[in-house]
């Protein structure tokens, strides 16, 4: 039987966001991070995931992003570098990792490790041209002394090129950052605006992205309605359809093995998320709840 690599796509898509995300709100990588002489550990999110682009800017990194502030990501990038340096984030979250695998999700450890080569393989042979959040991380130095930590690295990699190629579906698309979120927010069926919000969006950026989905016919009362919850829907399938790739090189067998390695403890990792920000965040990792729209509130 034809393997269906769309389909493949999907389900690795979100096995890697479900494996990947919770280190973004792990609450040893912020203390990790805080250790360095950053306050709090804010800006924490930014730093470490943004670490193999920073030297670019924070210019470069807001157009890597999509839809985070500029603000925000200009705040958090100029805190790491008055305190420590962007090697050093990565550091703090790289070790946080190797001991949260090994305290959240034992079972899965030596299996994961089993996957290093062939992922970074994946991610070596994956185009660069237009990913290039995705291709600084690929350059990035690659851990020899855990192999576990090598696989989630590598699979972070990879989904990374998903996230630019994502935003390069947006962009083509005529999307705004913040347009994106509303749609997202209402396809996902997250409260009013919270999505947009989240990156920093405010009153007047999110009535000016309102006003750009109504012109597409996308609102209906104030809200986005069912035409723009299908046009964020399209949007998803084009861009399964075209991250089919890196899978494609793992491989059917493999791919659906790492899928099934993350599945049982996926609920798991989303956990931590939900205990130190919300089950709100981290939403790629997450099912959509359903395709209700949801109306904005200015």
């Amino acid at each position: 039987m034809d393997t269906d690599w769309i389909e493949v796509s999907r389900r690795a898509a979100l096995a890697s966001h479900r494996l990947i995300g919770w280190i973004f709100w792990d609450p040893t990588a912020i203390a990790n991070y805080a250790a360095l002489g950053v306050p709090d550990g804010r800006g924490y999110y930014i730093a470490s995931r943004a670490a193999p682009l920073a030297a670019a800017g924070h210019q470069a990194v807001t157009a890597a992003f999509g839809s985070i502030h500029p603000d925000f990501v200009r705040f958090a990038l100029d805190l790491c570098a008055q305190h420590t340096t962007f090697e050093a984030a990565a550091d703090a979250r790289d070790r946080a990792v190797s001991e949260g695998l090994r305290r959240h999700v034992p079972e899965v450890v030596d299996e994961l490790g089993t996957f290093a080569g062939e992922l970074w393989e994946a991610a070596d042979v994956s185009p660069s041209a237009g990913r290039v959040c995705f291709a600084a991380h690929r350059q990035w130095p690659r851990p020899t002394h855990d192999d576990a930590l090598s696989a989630w690295l590598a699979l972070n990699c990879i989904r990374e090129w998903r996230g630019d190629v994502h935003w390069a579906v947006q962009v083509a698309d005529g999307l705004s950052g913040t347009a994106a979120g509303l749609l997202d927010g209402a396809w996902r069926d997250y409260p009013d605006d919270w999505l947009p919000r989240s990156r920093g969006a405010n009153d007047e950026m999110l009535r000016t992205a309102l006003d750009e989905l109504a012109a597409r016919g996308f609102v209906t009362d104030g809200r986005v309605n069912d035409a723009g919850v299908r046009h964020r829907q399209e949007l998803e399938d084009r861009l399964d359809a075209l991250t089919v790739a890196p899978w494609r090189h793992l491989g059917a067998d493999r791919t659906l093995r790492l899928v099934e390695l993350v599945r049982p403890v996926a609920d798991r990792l989303l956990q931590i998320v939900d205990e130190t920000a919300g089950p709100n965040w981290m939403p790629a990792a997450r099912l959509r709840r359903s395709a209700a729209a949801r109306p904005v509130s200015l």
